[in-house]
């Protein structure tokens, strides 16, 4: 953090001011924290030991339950901690790693979905390619991509904040530290941040949501090219989970950085939505809905068990 910023920390408001409230909150967000980690890494042992689930389906699966894991352990623990703290400061330097963290395992998050988009479009337009198209090179790579672009947007967003200067203010109407919570707080020009965050926004999450459309386009006619009925629901049952999935992460993430800021109950929730709610629901949506996830945790819990 640069020197000419005046003040160490800032103070994290959070989600209520009423000490019952918060006790409340804290054993509601402890048990979905809880949840949360237990599902997904539930879903990272029965892919990992079933060999039943090694295709690339259920290797994206798998990265996708770790970026889950990530995702929430960057907001969740503070957020407890902020719950039964007096004082609910964090540091400067830990709300601009924050900051970087979940654009890091958000924007990751982002690419992934659209990977998984374009493998169930190869899965239903040629399944008889389909291992040879999908081969573990190309998977391999798609996912270091999606870490890698992420990363990279991370990077340059927290680089031009850290050019921000935070000098009276310090109080964040919000659970955790995010860019636009934190533009009301600067003293200097914000605008170089904003312009870089817009950017992102529309080239990096809004560009893997059209990636995503434009497969999900293509599934779609495909499937209703489909004559038999049978086969037409069962094509469409192999991709109504990442779908669901994606409603989820890109509904919730878009109109929270898309809407202005203005500290409202709108944006608390809608960002409660993306980083806690979300990475507990996918488990769930992936092992209810899918068959071969069923049969394969009691496969395992049979033989581990």
């Amino acid at each position: 953090m640069k020197n000419h910023s005046v003040i160490s920390e800032f103070i994290l408001l959070g989600l209520s001011a009423d000490p019952q409230i918060q006790a409340l909150l804290f054993v509601l967000f402890f048990v979905i924290y809880l949840l949360t980690l237990m599902g997904n890494l539930m879903l990272l042992l029965v892919i990992g030991f079933d060999s039943h689930l090694h295709i690339p389906m259920y290797f994206f699966l798998g990265q996708l339950s770790f970026l889950d894991l990530c995702h929430s352990s960057v907001t969740v623990p503070k957020l407890l901690e902020n719950l039964l703290s007096e004082k609910k400061a964090v540091s400067v330097e830990g709300c601009l790693a924050q900051v970087f963290f979940l654009f890091a395992t958000g924007g990751t998050e982002s690419c992934l979905l659209s990977v998984m988009a374009y493998d169930r479009y190869v899965a239903i337009s040629s399944p008889l390619l389909y291992s040879q198209v999908m081969n573990r090179q190309l998977c391999v790579g798609l996912v270091w991509g999606s870490w890698g672009l992420a990363f990279l947007d991370a990077l340059i967003n927290i680089l031009v904040a850290l050019n921000l200067d935070f000098c009276e203010a310090q109080t964040i109407h919000h659970f955790c530290c995010e860019l636009p919570s934190l533009y009301p707080l600067s003293c200097s020009d914000v605008t170089a941040s904003f312009t870089a965050l817009l950017c992102s926004s529309i080239l990096h999450f809004f560009g893997n949501f059209l990636l995503v459309f434009f497969s999900y386009v293509r599934i779609l006619s495909t499937i209703l090219s489909i004559s038999s009925t049978t086969s037409r629901s069962k094509a469409f049952s192999t991709c109504s989970s990442h779908l669901t999935a994606v409603i989820f992460f890109y509904g919730s993430g878009f109109l929270r950085y898309l809407m202005p800021n203005s500290e409202s109950t709108q944006e608390l929730i809608f960002s409660l939505q993306y980083s806690v709610i979300t990475p507990m629901l996918n488990p769930l949506i992936y092992s209810l809905k899918n068959k071969e996830v069923k049969a394969a945790v009691k496969r395992v819990l049979r033989k581990y068990f």
